[in-house]
C-alpha cells in the first residue's frame, strides 16, 4: 500500500473502510422532535464553552434513517441543547446514541458527532407516534406524540428555517499518549432540504437515569411542543468554529 493510497483512503480499516467519502444524502429522513424546558444549571454543566445557552430550551430527537448514502438504513435518538455561538442561534449536540456501526463511527471521527451504540426505534403505534431508547437492555427514554395532530403546510418556510439552522458538535480526539491531539467546536449546515411533511401536536417525555446513557442529566421541567418531520438532505462536511489547542 502507498503513501499515496493510504492519503487517498475514506476511512478505517483501509483494507475495508467503515464508510465512504462524503458529502452523504439522506433520503426519507422521518423525525420525532420533542422540544422542552430543562434545568440552566445542568445546562451550562453540558454545554462547553464558549457557547451560550438560548434560553432553558432542549430537543429530545429520533430520527429513522430508511436510506442514506454511504450509512446505509439505521436508527438514532439524542439530545440537542438550543445554543448562541457569538450571538449566532444553533443547535449543540449533547448526546447520540445508534444502531449501527458505520454512521456511529463516521460521525464521530468527521465531524464529532457525541455517538454511542444503543436501540433507538421510532415508529407508529395507532394514533401515536412513538420513539424509545435502549441502552445496555433497559429502556432509558420513551417520547410520544400524537400523531398527524396538525399540519404545519402552512408554515414550511419556519420549518425549513429551522432545519437550516447552525449545528455544533464538540469533537475530541486523543493522541496516541492518551493526551488530546483534536479539541474543536465544529459548525455545520443541513444543505438541499427537501421538506415532504411537517406536523406539530402534544407530546410527552419521560427520561430514565443510567450511569452510561445519561439523557437524564437533562431532566424534562416542562415539556413545550412536539414536531413530526419527512424529508431529504444533505449532510455536508464541516467547518472549524473554536480550536481549543490553538
Amino acid at each position: 500500500m502507498t503513501r499515496d493510497e493510504i492519503l487517498s483512503a475514506s476511512a478505517m480499516p483501509l483494507t475495508s473502510p467503515s464508510y465512504p467519502k462524503g458529502p452523504y444524502r439522506f433520503v426519507g429522513r422521518e423525525y420525532l422532535l420533542i422540544h422542552y424546558e430543562s434545568d440552566p444549571d445542568a445546562i451550562r454543566t453540558t454545554l462547553p464553552e464558549p457557547l451560550e445557552p438560548d434560553g432553558n430550551h432542549v430537543i429530545f430527537e429520533w430520527i429513522k434513517m430508511l436510506d442514506s448514502s454511504g450509512f446505509g438504513s439505521y436508527q438514532e435518538s439524542g439530545i440537542n441543547i438550543a445554543a448562541k455561538w457569538k450571538g449566532t442561534p444553533c443547535n449543540y449536540s449533547a448526546m447520540m446514541f445508534l444502531d449501527d456501526e458505520s454512521p456511529t463511527t463516521g460521525g464521530r471521527e468527521i465531524w464529532g458527532f457525541p455517538k454511542k451504540i444503543g436501540t433507538p426505534n421510532l415508529r407508529v403505534i395507532h394514533d401515536t407516534l412513538t420513539g424509545t431508547l435502549h441502552y445496555a437492555g433497559y429502556e432509558v427514554a420513551f417520547g410520544t406524540m400524537a400523531y398527524k395532530y396538525q399540519s404545519l403546510a402552512q408554515d414550511h418556510g419556519e420549518t425549513l428555517q429551522a432545519m437550516h439552522k447552525l449545528n455544533v458538535n464538540l469533537k475530541f480526539i486523543p493522541d496516541v499518549d492518551g493526551k488530546p491531539k483534536i479539541a474543536q467546536l465544529v459548525g455545520y449546515r443541513l444543505q438541499d432540504v427537501k421538506l415532504y411533511g411537517a406536523w406539530a401536536g402534544p407530546a410527552r417525555l419521560h427520561l430514565i437515569p443510567h450511569v452510561n446513557c445519561r439523557v437524564a442529566d437533562l431532566p424534562v421541567r416542562k415539556v413545550l411542543f412536539g414536531r413530526h418531520i419527512i424529508a431529504d438532505l444533505t449532510l455536508p462536511y464541516g467547518e472549524v468554529l473554536f480550536d481549543y489547542l490553538a
